[in-house]
This record gives structure tokens, C-alpha cells and sequence, in this order.
């Protein structure tokens, strides 16, 4: 079902999975927060805002638990179809570049990672920082081809943002 990456469309079936993961919500919050979350990591995009959480519940990954859903704003949760399509998509891949859609993946993922069981998170957080590494070792790459002509502006953004993602590297070992 999943490629190497989540698409944006993934990505919203995580962010709604693991919130109903962590606690029942009304409807209209769920939908509030996952607008939430999106905008604020990747901005606002028709990709990321074009999910519905109505097919959620048709496909039986969520339920309401009285009343039909939108239209009462129902209490929601996870079915336990939900929890495995949420297990699922927390050890999908992260895809190099880290752009907008795969940096909302993998702050989905850190977000959600305590769904999973320890020895699953521990790999995931391996193959987090394979992703980090490999996006350093590009960026470095990159740098150190353009190092003899590039103005300095352009050489302190790259060191930033190689020390970041070794800041980021640090964190998730």
C-alpha cells in the first residue's frame, strides 16, 4: 500500500490514526487539528487539506462511538483496522530530500512513534537517521562542490543546515 514515502494523503491518514490513537476526539477537533498540524510544518496545501476523514470511517479505520460522524460532530476512534493501518504507516520510509511533504512525514512520525512497540521505534529511529545522514552527506556534498565559487551567503545556509540535521542526527540516537 505504501511506497518508500508517504504521500500527502498518507501523511493525513497518520496524523488522524495516531491522534484517535492516543484519545477518542469529537469530529469537528480531529479535523481541527490535523488542519493544525499540516499547515503549520508544510503550510497550507490543497493536497494535505483535500483528505476527507469520512472516508476513514467508510474504509473502517475510524468509527464514531454514538451518533454518524461530520454531520453530529461524533466522538471518534480508532478501530482496530485503524491501529493497523496506523502501524503501517509509521515504518513507511522517509524518501531523500527532506522537502515539505517528507519533513510532515517524519514529524508525523516522531509525533506518533510511541504507538509503535520499542523494538519497532528503535528501528524506526534507525532508519530516521539513515534519512538524516544521507540528507547531510548530500548537503555536504553539495557544499563542498560549490565551496571555491559560491558567494558566502549561499556556504553559511549549507553549514547551518548540515549542523542542524547533525543536531537532529544527535537527537534520535
Amino acid at each position: 500500500m505504501f511506497r518508500d514515502s508517504l504521500i500527502p494523503v498518507e501523511a493525513i491518514r497518520l496524523a488522524a490514526l495516531g491522534l484517535l490513537a492516543e484519545a477518542e476526539r469529537h469530529y469537528g477537533e480531529l479535523a481541527a487539528e490535523i488542519r493544525h498540524f499540516t499547515s503549520h510544518v508544510a503550510g497550507p496545501s490543497l493536497d494535505l487539506m483535500g483528505t476527507s476523514l469520512e472516508l476513514l470511517r467508510y474504509e473502517g479505520l475510524i468509527e464514531p462511538v454514538d451518533g454518524k460522524g461530520m454531520a453530529d460532530n461524533a466522538v471518534m476512534r480508532l478501530t482496530p483496522q485503524g491501529r493497523s493501518a496506523l502501524h503501517s504507516l509509521l515504518q513507511a520510509r522517509l524518501r531523500v530530500p527532506l522537502g515539505d511533504a517528507n519533513r510532515l512525514t517524519l514529524l508525523l512520525k516522531l509525533r506518533f512513534l510511541e504507538q509503535l512497540p520499542e523494538a519497532e521505534r528503535q528501528d524506526q529511529r534507525r532508519e530516521i537517521a539513515e534519512s538524516l545522514e544521507s540528507e547531510r552527506t548530500r548537503l555536504t556534498d553539495l557544499r563542498r562542490h560549490h565551496a571555491a565559487a559560491a558567494p558566502r551567503s549561499f556556504l553559511d545556509w549549507l553549514d547551518r543546515d548540515i549542523a542542524t540535521l547533525g543536531r537532529h542526527l544527535d537527537a534520535i540516537r
